[in-house]
């Protein structure tokens, strides 16, 4: 019997005929469940360049009024649009070693002005300083091995050692610090040559420690593939056998498919969310294999659906969905998970040309919310103690006894509702609120698209969009019975909502009452 009922969705039109699913849930006043909530730990960025821009630290500082996030990773350190590395001819004609700080330290102001640590990711290489021409991207990061060891451990120390001055050595050395970007995959290393990766690991984690011996140091940064795992096994058998500082192990994760391309955008299915966690947690075994470095934290370090900037899925609920099942798992494996990134402000295949165009972002150029940036800010509020756990819900405890979950319905080629019936130990009146997106309630990609799908927006198409990137709010009172209280919520396609049940505390005014007109009209 449903003592207390709450539903959400339910009386929307539909358009196709939709099948239902259900689930029940009852937590108990001592439940409790395995829950390693990591979301907030670190984001990810494009080149570092771009956080010149006032777009991009417009779109940083959305995502953190949302979602408070501690690090953030990008690439592009010693790439050339960010003028470190200034070897300069003196009056005789020798050639001198010089380090320009300029943007550098602009950068990092601005970041740690939105409460950011940088999670240091070392590359690229500078063009004076290169092996060889070898190029990725738009913005032509150099991916080849330098051309002499000691210029390159030379321009590592002196940028750290710059750092540590302008913000202090004991918070410099708190910074994450990773040598280079998926070494494994020959457009971001030089035929992939995994002996020259080593090596460049060797000197270079040396080097940091000699400068800030506590700082974190660790790679080998590689994406999946038929031998990613070989290359995590091989680099911890290197680092152990030369007795290199490592703290930790990291790696990124994907999880689209056989690509189809059509134009400039990339389409592919995804693999399933147990699919992607078994390959975590194959990676977390072979780290534990190691007797010297069992227990070491794994960072995954990029992470999302597709790996391509112009796939439309990081535009839509689905995606949201998709996100709401990784974050409520990966923390089981790793220690950090970064998605790859937080805003579309990103130039690796081109500037955007549109508003939406399949951007890794959270967040689409002209500050407008994609569905998604909601599951990341739902999971990086959900704190407390872990009371249930199952494939589409997460519920914790708060200290005050109160409750706070998140729900999600995945629907990959089904487009069936969900209905979830939780039963709750509650006493007394109780205050539910519920925050909901869905390709109903929030889905600016659809109202994008009915206004033909404009490559430049008005001043009121661009309001329209931002109001349509916003959760459904909806609250309730609700009366416990018997002790408990029993809510029940039906999820459309795709949809993740954010829940809160606590005991409600009426304050308000003698004489004030809303319902009187109601009452008298």
């Amino acid at each position: 019997m449903i003592k207390c009922s709450y539903s959400t969705g339910q009386n929307q039109d539909c358009k196709e005929k939709n099948t239902m699913k259900q689930d029940s849930i009852r937590i108990a006043a001592d439940s409790q469940a395995k829950f390693n909530n990591n979301t907030a730990f670190c984001i990810g960025t494009g080149r570092m360049g771009l956080a010149l821009q006032q777009e991009y630290q417009q779109q940083l500082a959305m995502a953190q009024a949302e979602c408070a996030f501690t690090h953030i990773r990008g690439h592009g350190l010693f790439s050339d649009d960010m003028a470190i590395y200034q070897p300069y001819q003196d009056a005789e004609g020798n050639w001198h070693e010089g380090y320009n700080f300029t943007y550098l330290d602009r950068v990092m102001d601005d970041y740690r002005a939105q409460g950011l640590k940088p999670f240091l990711e070392l590359g690229f290489m500078p063009e004076k300083m290169a092996s060889g021409t070898q190029t990725i991207f738009y913005w032509k990061g150099n991916v080849t091995p330098p051309q002499d060891d000691a210029k390159w451990t030379a321009m590592v120390q002196a940028t750290l050692a710059h750092l540590a001055e302008r913000y202090g050595k004991d918070e410099v050395s708190t910074w994450p610090c990773e040598v280079w970007n998926e070494p494994n995959l020959s457009g971001f290393w030089e035929n992939a040559d995994e002996e020259k990766y080593h090596h460049l690991y060797a000197v270079t984690a040396k080097a940091v420690k000699e400068v800030l011996p506590d700082m974190r140091v660790g790679g080998p940064a590689i994406c999946g593939g038929a031998t990613s795992q070989d290359w995590v096994r091989n680099f911890l058998q290197f680092c152990k056998e030369n007795q290199l500082p490592l703290d930790f192990v990291s790696r990124h994760a994907y999880m689209g498919e056989t690509p189809e391309h059509r134009g400039r955008y990339l389409y592919h299915t995804m693999r399933t969310v147990d699919s992607l966690l078994a390959e975590m947690q194959e990676t977390r075994d072979i780290i534990d294999s190691f007797p010297e470095y069992r227990g070491m934290e794994m960072h995954i370090t990029e992470f999302n659906t597709s790996y391509n900037p112009f796939c439309p899925i990081h535009d839509t609920n689905l995606n949201a969905a998709y996100m709401a099942g990784v974050l409520a798992r990966m923390g089981d494996v790793a220690a950090s998970y970064s998605y790859w990134t937080f805003g579309d402000v990103f130039e690796e295949q081109g500037v955007p040309p549109m508003p939406f165009h399949g951007g890794f972002g959270l967040i689409a150029n002209g500050q407008i919310a994609k569905p998604t940036l909601w599951s990341f800010a739902f999971f990086s509020h959900l704190h407390g103690t872990p009371v249930h756990r199952d494939e589409h819900s997460v519920i914790v405890r708060k200290d005050d006894g109160s409750y706070e979950g998140v729900l999600w319905n995945l629907c990959r080629a089904d487009r069936d509702e969900l209905t979830v019936t939780i039963a709750l130990p509650a006493g007394g009146e109780q205050m539910l609120t519920t925050e909901t997106v869905d390709e109903v309630t929030c889905n600016p990609l659809k109202v994008w698209h009915d206004l033909g799908e404009p490559r430049s927006l008005s001043a009121n198409q661009l309001r329209l969009l931002r109001q349509a990137g916003q959760p459904a709010a909806d609250t309730a009172v609700l009366a416990a019975e018997n002790g408990e209280c029993t809510l029940q919520m039906t999820l459309r396609q795709n949809a993740v909502v954010r829940f809160t049940l606590s005991a409600r505390n009426q304050q308000g005014d003698y004489g004030y009452d809303y319902t009187w007109y109601q009452q008298h009209s």
